[in-house]
């Protein structure tokens, strides 16, 4: 049995699978984010082009994205958060870390892709990166750079 790439603990053939080689489409825009980066794994490219929404195709490039998706060691799925993208809802997003390694340097991509339903399915339309926060003590002394990053002290910033 093949475990399922996307890291849902269950085996590929009844997870991601069906979605992949369309015997069904995905029902939410989780399953269609954890189908796609499934799809990238196994270089299922095709997919990847039919499930970004039409209005989003322009300047995609097949033969350069099979070639990354083969050339790089998938190494995990995590999806951080969703915003709608339920069976009843027409758009939503899915927040998500994709880990790789590509050329041998460890990545991490962190995005909230943006996905919409058109006649019934899910499309992946675009996503945003999402930065890494500052971390933030819990207690701020006065002289401490202040936490919204300006690089002043905080009693002279925030701290007034």
């Amino acid at each position: 049995m093949t475990m399922c790439p996307c890291g849902s603990g269950n085996a590929y053939a009844d997870c991601c699978e069906p979605v992949v080689k369309n015997s069904r489409p995905a029902a939410t825009a989780a399953e269609l984010m954890r189908a796609r980066y499934s799809a990238y794994t196994t270089a299922e490219i095709d997919f990847i082009y039919e499930t970004t929404h039409p209005n989003h195709r322009k300047g995609y490039d097949h033969a350069g994205t099979r070639k990354w998706a083969e050339e790089s060691e998938w190494l995990g799925l995590d999806i951080i958060d969703t915003s709608d993208g339920g069976p009843g809802d027409m758009a939503g997003d899915v927040e998500f870390i994709a880990r790789f390694r590509e050329k041998g340097v460890l990545q991490q991509h962190h995005e909230r892709g943006h996905f919409q339903k058109k006649d019934g399915r899910w499309y992946f339309t675009d996503g945003s990166t999402v930065r890494p926060r500052p971390a933030v003590s819990e207690k701020i002394g006065r002289n401490d750079p202040c936490p919204c990053g300006t690089g002043k002290k905080y009693k002279k910033c925030c701290g007034k």
